[in-house]
């Protein structure tokens, strides 16, 4: 939850992006991967900072190493900022060390690291059984029609109203505009999301413009395909929402913390958000506790289309036991470890368990961010992601701050795409 915050980080400087994009290619290793296939032994865990109360990560380690004593687990923390994390991954990669065997990888980073030849494909004897994992998060770990990672967490944005001013959620963006008289009416903002000039912007931007049937890469992570009607028409209905109101202009000074807090002082009828807020929306001071619900966002013609947020796990093409590292990441995604996933408050990968009536009597939310998370579409899988999501936000700030028309914002937006991509 929290830690989809952060990925914000991954985007620090335009010099920082060119660099990162600079090297991606697929140019990376081709043998390694196919070394010590059936090696066995200790391996060592690589993940951001465990934030959970529960310490997710170090009780599916301890459920791993009491059933395994001969391929013991040791768990790597890393910084619990992307960036550095990020960073270190790399480093490691780079030259070519065998430390790291099963890696944590941001959704956004498992293209980039695939494309490099640094991740195991999983095919053949490392194939996984998706069955029960949710489809959207496999879509997220498969670069160019290969899986290369195991979906480990995820997560979905929502849509928080005011229970108190609004019978039900509107399902599409017609009845949520057509809503925001209730706003008018008892004097607050109708609604609030992400739209600063940051990641966050390429997350509300990719929603719109993926309800309407817009997409920015081809399947090959690579061709620009966002210069469409449909893009265009999903971008105009978010600039159309700045200019009659329906999102306030002081919007693209927002980022999560910002507007968590207007919805929270009672100064919205709906926000965009991730799952977190429906525990911070309850605490005491709260101007809304006990008056907020949780739906799927809005789309076109019914639920609309969530960014995909969350972990993959990759094993490392250095590993030499990539034989113990397949099944860890099998027991990854498995029932029992996906069940201290989801006691731990992270949004599961395995999709009973949002059916779970112990687990909604905990998490009331599960229902709508499992339908969420199955009309989600991953942020563009692509080795080139930090300058596409570059593109992506600089064309859409212009936008809906009036500096850019629909039409140039989007052709904008290709051009930067394709330019990315050649580098």
């Amino acid at each position: 939850m929290a830690s989809l915050i952060s990925k914000a980080a991954v985007l620090a400087t335009a010099a920082t992006l060119l660099t990162i994009t600079a090297c991606s290619s697929d140019s990376g290793s081709t043998d390694s991967a196919s070394e010590n296939t059936d090696g066995r032994g200790p391996i060592t865990y690589v993940e951001g900072k465990d934030t959970t109360e529960t310490g997710v990560v170090r009780q599916i380690i301890d459920e791993w190493n009491a059933a395994n004593p001969d391929e013991q687990v040791t768990f790597k923390e890393q910084s619990n900022d992307a960036d550095q994390a990020h960073d270190d991954l790399v480093q490691h990669l780079q030259a070519q060390q065998s430390d790291y065997d099963v890696m944590a990888l941001d959704v956004i980073w498992t293209a980039e690291f695939a494309a490099k030849g640094w991740l195991v494909p999983l095919e053949g004897e490392f194939a996984l059984d998706n069955a029960g994992i949710l489809p959207a998060t496999v879509e997220s770990a498969t670069y160019n029609g290969t899986q290369y990672a195991a979906p480990k967490n995820t997560n979905g944005g929502l849509l928080f109203y005011r229970s108190d001013l609004v019978p039900a959620a509107p399902t599409t963006w017609d009845e949520l505009n057509a809503s925001c008289t209730v706003a008018v009416e008892n004097n607050i903002d109708c609604y609030a999301g992400q739209f600063a000039s940051y990641e966050g912007l390429t997350v509300n931007t990719s929603e719109i413009i993926n309800a309407h049937g817009g997409s920015f890469v081809g399947d090959d992570g690579k061709t620009p395909t966002v210069n469409s009607p449909e893009a265009k028409a999903g971008l105009q209905a978010l600039v159309t929402a700045f200019e009659s109101g329906v999102i306030p202009a002081q919007d693209t000074t927002f980022k999560e913390p910002e507007s968590q807090q207007a919805f929270e002082d009672g100064k919205a009828l709906y926000l965009r958000n991730w799952p977190y807020v429906y525990g911070t929306a309850a605490k005491e001071g709260s101007a809304v506790a006990g008056k907020y619900a949780v739906a799927p966002l809005p789309g076109v013609t019914g639920v609309g289309t969530s960014t995909l947020g969350g972990y993959n796990a990759a094993i490392s093409a250095y590993s030499e036991n990539k034989a113990t590292a397949a099944d860890f990441l099998r027991f990854l995604q498995g029932e029992q470890a996906q069940r201290i996933i989801a006691e731990g408050a992270l949004p599961p990968v395995f999709g009973s368990l949002y059916d779970d009536p112990a687990l909604i009597a905990e998490m009331p939310y599960l229902p709508a961010l499992k339908e969420s998370i199955a009309n989600a579409v991953p942020r563009p899988v692509t080795p080139f992601y930090p300058a596409v999501s570059k593109a992506v936000q600089d064309n859409a700030f212009a936008a809906i701050k009036g500096e850019k028309t629909v039409d140039q914002a989007i052709e904008d937006m290709q051009a930067g795409i394709e330019s990315a991509s050649s580098n």
